[in-house]
């Protein structure tokens, strides 16, 4: 019998969020700084004759068990572009929040992908790899290869991989839904329309104190949108702030997650303890992010 294979797939963290505007396609262009937490779901793979999923987990209720959930998704996409792929049955623990804003879904997907090329030993460069991710969703390009960087465009502009130093972190979830969409519909951009705001920084990630000083003076320009989708994110976020040590309290992605970021893990820790002590229905998590 073949051994199965087994990876992580972390949540992704956009740090930052700048959009630009929205295309004429519709589709709307942004510049992201995206990290990747400690905290995630696995996969795993049991190769065999043919393509099935198992989800289990305390969120895996609302992650979707059959052809809508984008593990299967993006193997199928690539079992179109790829003649004879061996492919399996995969057991998917769900461990993170849905529709959080830190790209489970899409981290799922990338990590079947990953897995896949192990097992047909493909690079992850394989132009067949590159086009099932772009077509399983905006974000799962960037997840194939779990480590910070710029996103930019619709996500399919990837800049190389960037050494930030330590980062620690704490995750706040809501346990509302946020779904994408309702947060760009809120936003109200129109095809063709710009909007607003500087221009991304320069990613300084030399020393944490430069690294904070970028992320200061740039922003999310999706959470007031989600905010009206939304309006708990905006007690999420004044709970983290308010936590001794925080450095900067921030949305990620279209929500409702969000962060904070501290000197080191005992901080994070003691901020976790704080929030889950005033919202213990919440999903909190302690971590650090690369």
């Amino acid at each position: 019998m073949t051994q199965p294979l087994a990876t992580r797939a972390p949540a992704k963290i956009n740090l930052t969020l700048h959009v630009l505007g929205r295309r004429d396609d519709g589709y709307h262009d942004l510049e992201s700084l995206v990290a990747f937490a400690e905290v995630s779901d696995d996969l795993r793979i049991v190769p065999g004759p043919r393509l099935c999923l198992e989800v289990s987990g305390p969120t895996a209720a609302l992650a979707g068990q059959g052809a809508d959930n984008l593990v299967l998704k993006a193997a199928c996409l690539l079992a179109e572009r790829v003649e004879g792929l061996k492919v399996g049955a995969f057991h998917l623990v769900k461990r993170l929040p849905v529709a959080a804003g830190i790209g489970g879904g899409s981290s799922d997907a990338a990590a079947a992908l990953r897995l896949l090329a192990f097992l047909n030993d493909m690079p992850l460069s394989h132009p067949a790899l590159l086009d099932a991710a772009r077509l399983a969703g905006a974000d799962v390009p960037v997840c194939l290869e779990p480590r910070a960087r710029m996103m930019r465009g619709a996500g399919e502009d990837l800049g190389p991989a960037l050494p930030l130093p330590p980062l620690f972190a704490v995750l706040v979830n809501p346990r509302v839904p946020v779904e994408t969409p309702s947060v760009f519909r809120a936003l109200g951009l129109q095809p063709g329309q710009s909007l607003d705001g500087g221009a991304h920084p320069a990613v300084e990630a030399d020393s944490v104190d430069s690294l904070l000083g970028n992320l200061k003076a740039a922003r999310n320009d999706l959470e007031q949108a989600a905010l009206r989708v939304q309006p708990v994110i905006g007690g999420a976020l004044d709970l983290v702030a308010r936590t001794g040590g925080c450095r900067l309290a921030r949305m990620s992605g279209s929500g409702a997650t969000v962060f904070g970021l501290y000197e080191d893990s005992r901080g994070a820790a003691e901020a976790a303890r704080s929030v889950l002590a005033h919202r213990p229905d919440w999903w909190v998590e302690a971590t650090s992010l690369r």
